[in-house]
């Protein structure tokens, strides 16, 4: 009996595993329809700049209720103004460090008193520190991995719940290219990043254990995007290049409304992960030098943080 189940779940797997391969080729050609974002309240973290604002701008011309988190007091007040422009029927501007277990829950109270519950969950704060591991120092390590990840677990505690309760939401980690491929120079960014994906995936996978299966989750994984943070960066190899940010923008935002669970951006990031899965280590490696991402930190700048 052992014997024939066996077989059984074996045929079952084979079968169905042809069937939901014919599904994602035939979703290549022929996309799920985008779904409306028009009821749905959308907290973005880090809306102040960058890939935040950008995406801010998205939901507001698709009347999302939006609740913006910034650090940058200013910055969030000039995308909730543009936002408030592109005809967003509400949005909501609070100054919060998401580096700060204690900030993330105030602030997330009052959301909840003063908002009620989010549906669409944007974790997009981030920061680099970009120096070589030996020469980065312990408050500089733990602020970016309180910045990129920490934080992703804080806003879960706070706003999952209700999700959870009503199975209805979505949960956006904008994490990176460097959650899959390592980038010399970038140990603190890149270990940040490998957690928010793993973070996310086992995540989605608790969702799909629960049965609430109105909680979507997409991962975001960009390579470098000219908003700022990769300032220096001098793209030497045509398959990593420097990302417009507004295209990435809307590639996210078509990503989100599709429910696509992870996209990678631009398409080689899929080549290069498929390659990293199976290569030998000294391919790899050859890889890194013919991609140029040994080259990286020559140049490279960044922001400066406090």
């Amino acid at each position: 009996m052992a014997f024939l189940g066996t077989l059984l779940e074996t045929f079952e797997l084979i079968v169905l595993s042809f069937f939901y391969s014919i599904e994602a080729l035939f979703r290549l050609l022929v996309p799920p329809r985008s779904k409306s974002v028009e009821n749905e309240t959308v907290l973005i973290t880090g809306a102040g700049s960058g890939i935040g604002r950008l995406l801010s701008l998205e939901f507001a011309r698709l009347k999302a209720t939006l609740v913006l988190w910034d650090i940058n007091e200013e910055g969030n007040e000039e995308t909730a103004r543009m936002s408030r422009d592109q005809g967003s029927p509400r949005v909501h501007v609070y100054k919060c460090d998401c580096g700060r277990k204690e900030d993330v829950a105030r602030v997330a109270a009052l959301v909840k008193k003063e908002v009620g519950d989010v549906t669409m969950l944007v974790n997009n704060a981030g920061i680099v520190i970009g120096k070589n591991f030996i020469d980065t120092t312990e408050s500089e390590m733990q602020k970016v991995m309180d910045v990129n990840i920490m934080a992703h677990f804080w806003t879960y505690k706070a706003f999952l719940p209700a999700m959870i309760a009503r199975n209805h939401g979505h949960l956006v980690s904008i994490a990176s290219a460097a959650g899959f491929l390592t980038v010399n120079g970038f140990a603190d960014y890149c270990s940040s990043k490998f957690a928010a994906v793993g973070f996310a995936e086992s995540v989605a996978l608790e969702m799909i254990a629960m049965k609430k299966d109105g909680i979507k989750t997409t991962i975001v994984c960009p390579s470098f995007i000219n908003t700022g943070m990769f300032d220096g960066y001098k793209p030497q190899s045509r398959m990593l290049p420097m990302l417009d940010a507004k295209h990435v923008a809307k590639k996210i935002i078509n990503a989100i409304r599709r429910d696509q669970p992870i996209i990678m951006i631009p398409r080689s990031v899929y080549f290069l992960v498929y390659m990293k899965s199976w290569m030998p280590k000294k391919v790899s490696i050859l890889l890194a030098h013919y991609t140029r991402l040994f080259d990286v930190m020559k140049t490279f700048v960044g922001r400066k943080y406090n």
